[in-house]
């Protein structure tokens, strides 16, 4: 498959890490240290061009392939099995991983439905957590359940209630950490230990955190998904999904499954995302720095009623943050809920210039979503509430713009926001008083989206 890496797998694929002891703040760290992701973000998987000496992996934009004899052909034979340039991406996502070369797909979804597909079979069941990207619960509602597969949805916060739910044709877990968009965390190697005690697979969405800040199968889980559409690719000029595992026979099946169903993903954005993984560790850690600058704003403006996210001291789950999350840095993801419910929500993406309305994440951009309206409509009302995605939560995907100038931007549409809590406001971070010097100097174009 593709061309073999030439960086060094950093630990056997075997091993299994178990969570640090836990502390009570996280470790913010800089640019310090050896930074091995660099390295294989750029490197793993290639190689120049044996023909031409190209630097960058071609694009092999061909149907079929030439072959030699019959039954003797150069590893491709029809670009809806395999192709070189897809190859090249799933080398370097498998070694990201530590793991074998990746499954790359269509899509995020056509990476979720191939793996659920491949996997499951009429009068099986599936535990999920409550709070996972609406697409997945509209597949497991619509198109899961016509085919006699069950699925039982989980508060994923407790490994406990994991367990309990696994039933006697349960085949397999799937959850997503930290949740989109509550941004709720699980515990992998918690929940990895109930699976493995019953024999049922365990699954996780790690589109958020991404093998920079989290590696799920170094924490017992059997696969791995993500949508390489966000913070892999990150520039919103693809669509993709990849599939990782350790497992020989699941990657087969994988692969059978996905030929089978035609959703092999394009040469020409597999091209695309490899030289967006380039940059995937310098960015994660931006939008890290710049997420946790725009929480803390939020969590002191008078008009927000709570902020979510991992890196906030005030989170709940802040220590399991700081255990599972590498480098001390959690992802560009955060969500909030403002005084006022949905009016005041509406009134805010109305009201920004700066943020982009869009259902998009993970972005050089700064999105701004309504999930109730947007990446979440398709789900129950009673199955949103139970996952804690209320009518009045805001969705923001912090991009790699200069903070201050996302945080005027959220300050005007914000206004002054409620006398209750303006005493609290007058005491809080750093940004107010250089912000303040800056006053509306971000960009007036047009909302996005």
């Amino acid at each position: 498959m593709g061309v073999r890496s030439t960086v060094p797998r950093t630990r056997p694929a075997s091993q299994v890490i178990e969570p640090k002891p836990a502390s009570s703040q996280c470790r913010e760290v800089a640019d310090e240290g050896p930074d091995h992701w660099s390295t294989m973000a750029i490197r793993a998987g290639r190689r120049p061009d044996p023909t031409t000496g190209a630097i960058l992996t071609p694009i092999v934009q061909s149907t079929t392939y030439v072959q030699q004899a019959v039954g003797l052909h150069k590893g491709h034979t029809y670009s809806r099995a395999s192709n070189p340039t897809v190859s090249t991406l799933e080398e370097a996502m498998g070694a990201l991983e530590d793991a074998l070369p990746a499954v790359a797909c269509s899509t995020g979804m056509s990476a979720i439905s191939t793996l659920l597909l491949a996997v499951l079979k009429a009068g099986d069941h599936v535990v999920a957590g409550r709070a996972i990207y609406g697409g997945t619960v509209r597949f497991a509602n619509l198109v899961l359940a016509s085919l006699g597969i069950r699925t039982t949805f989980v508060d994923t916060t407790s490994a406990a209630s994991v367990g309990e739910a696994i039933g006697p044709s349960t085949r397999l877990v799937f959850i997503e950490t930290p949740a989109n968009p509550t941004l709720a965390l699980a515990d992998i190697a918690a929940i990895a230990k109930e699976c493995r005690r019953r024999r049922v697979l365990l699954v996780v969405d790690n589109t958020f955190m991404t093998p920079v800040l989290l590696r799920p199968l170094d924490r017992g889980a059997d696969v791995c998904i993500q949508s390489t559409t966000k913070y892999v690719e990150g520039h919103n000029a693809t669509v993709g999904g990849v599939l990782t595992t350790r497992d020989t026979a699941l990657r087969e099946r994988f692969a059978l499954i996905r030929k089978t169903l035609g959703t092999i993903q394009s040469p020409f954005e597999a091209w695309l995302t490899l030289q967006g993984l380039k940059t995937l560790p310098l960015r994660i850690r931006r939008h890290s720095v710049n997420a946790l600058r725009v929480a803390r704003f939020l969590e002191s403006h008078p008009a927000v009623r709570r902020v979510f996210y991992p890196g906030l001291e005030s989170f709940a789950q802040h220590d399991l943050a700081c255990r599972q999350h590498a480098q001390g840095h959690h992802g560009g993801m955060l969500s909030f809920e403002l005084e006022g419910g949905v009016e005041a929500g509406v009134k805010l993406m109305n009201r920004v210039r700066l943020c982009s309305l869009a259902e998009n994440l993970g972005a050089a951009e700064t999105l701004i979503t309504h999930p109730v309206s947007m990446t979440h409509g398709d789900v129950p009302e009673r199955q949103r509430r139970e996952a804690g995605i209320t009518d009045g939560l805001v969705r923001l995907s912090v991009g790699l713009e200069d903070p201050l100038d996302v945080i005027a931007d959220l300050r005007g549409a914000l206004g002054r926001g409620s006398r209750r809590r303006r005493v609290q406001a007058r005491s809080a971070g750093s940004d107010t008083p250089h912000d303040a010097r800056r006053g509306q100097a971000a960009s007036p174009g047009r909302r996005g989206g």
